[in-house]
């Protein structure tokens, strides 16, 4: 250990101004979208009964920055500032791909023209310093793995297709009312204990405190915005907020894995030396399972990979006979059991940490199914009553 304090007042501070923030915009952010006309209109695919304001994400985008701001006035955390410029990149990539996000919660822009923001986001992080730069790639021999340094393109490359596919995946999930908005704060306390940990054994309060910041920063933006989302939602966090929360998410990846050297963790095993990335891939499973369906699905029908249709996993949840908040709390759940599975990883070996795991998949498992499960007991029943007739 090497005796570093890991400042949680000012994390604390930073995350209790994007609640407060967020929670008290989203209100007025919401007067905004009826005024300017950006509000959803009933269709086929959706689950909601009613005209809803957009463009939440504006809400959320602005709390992430208040505790940002507030962050740069505190000693410990303020200081990280002036030897790393990674928040700032999350920060005003965030801005241009909220903008984006907001232009098409009004007019509905097509799929090519938010792709291009999107990449201009991830363009605009990478000029600001967040990138993958280095891999830790398993092996046979016995230190069990290597790190591997990446060349500016090559991490160039991996920054951007990562950020386009957590941006993507992040508005695939954003079906329910309070569906992304929970699981991103799942996702975002999970990155926020992984990093701190990783914060606490490095030591290096320049760089490796940022990924736990820009994690609180999210996780308070996403817990003020749930209030107004949770079912019956006042107010949709649209484009606006799923793509800056898949941006966000992408930037903590980003900044916490991209440049760890997992030997911080100590040599385990080959499992724990890939504790990053498998807590980068854990937290947005559901989001990129969902996106990576959807887009062979629609592939192999002949349709635009990008095309809207009503067969997402919250939909699918709903047609087995989960009522609304069922289902998005069986997504919470599996987004917990995911996320605190692969963050045991940089606390316990793999060998400890699988039972539990195993445990909390099959309660998972088991509370999915149910309705199912329970439907066709009924139907059962209801036929052993009906007495069998003779011919």
């Amino acid at each position: 250990m090497t005796g570093y304090t890991l400042p949680l007042p000012e994390y604390a501070l930073g995350f209790g101004a994007a609640v407060v923030v967020t929670f008290l915009l989203t209100g007025v952010v919401r007067l905004v979208a009826v005024r300017v006309g950006a509000v959803s209109p009933i269709r086929e695919r959706d689950v909601h009964s009613l005209p809803t304001p957009r463009m939440g994400g504006l809400a959320v985008y602005l709390g992430f920055a208040a505790a940002v701001l507030m962050a740069l006035q505190l000693p410990a955390l303020g200081a990280a500032f002036y030897t790393s410029s990674e928040i700032v990149g999350v920060l005003a990539a965030g801005g241009v791909i909220c903008l984006v996000g907001v232009i098409d919660d009004r007019f509905d822009l097509d799929a090519v023209a938010k792709l291009a923001g999107q990449i201009l986001a991830a363009g605009v992080m990478v000029m600001f310093g967040v990138q993958w730069q280095v891999l830790w790639l398993p092996s046979s021999g016995p230190s069990g793995g290597s790190l591997v340094s990446l060349d500016q393109t090559q991490g160039i490359v991996l920054t951007v297709l990562l950020t386009v596919v957590l941006t993507n995946a992040m508005n695939f999930i954003d079906g329910l009312d309070g569906l992304l908005a929970g699981v991103a704060a799942i996702s975002a306390f999970a990155l926020f204990i992984f990093s701190a940990r990783q914060l606490v054994l490095s030591g290096d309060d320049a760089s490796a405190s940022q990924p736990p910041l820009i994690a609180a920063a999210l996780l308070g933006a996403c817990i003020g915005f749930l209030p107004h989302n949770f079912s019956p939602a006042r107010i949709f966090m649209g484009d606006s907020g799923s793509m800056f929360i898949g941006l966000a998410m992408a930037g903590a990846t980003i900044s916490a894995g991209g440049k760890l050297d997992p030997s911080s963790f100590g040599p385990r095993s080959t499992i724990a030396l890939l504790a990053p990335l498998i807590v980068a891939l854990a937290v947005v499973f559901i989001p990129v399972l969902d996106f990576l369906l959807a887009v062979i699905r629609r592939t192999k029908e002949g349709r635009h990979p990008f095309s809207a249709d009503n067969r997402h996993l919250h939909h699918r949840m709903l047609a087995i006979g989960h009522t609304h908040r069922q289902a998005v709390l069986i997504f919470y759940y599996w987004a917990f059991a995911l996320a605190a599975a692969a963050v045991a990883l940089s606390f316990v070996s793999w060998q400890v940490a699988i039972i539990p795991t195993a445990v909390l998949f099959l309660v998972g498992l088991m509370f999915s199914v149910w309705p199912r499960v329970r439907a066709g007991r009924l139907a059962r029943r209801e036929r052993d009553r009906i007495p069998a007739t003779l011919p």
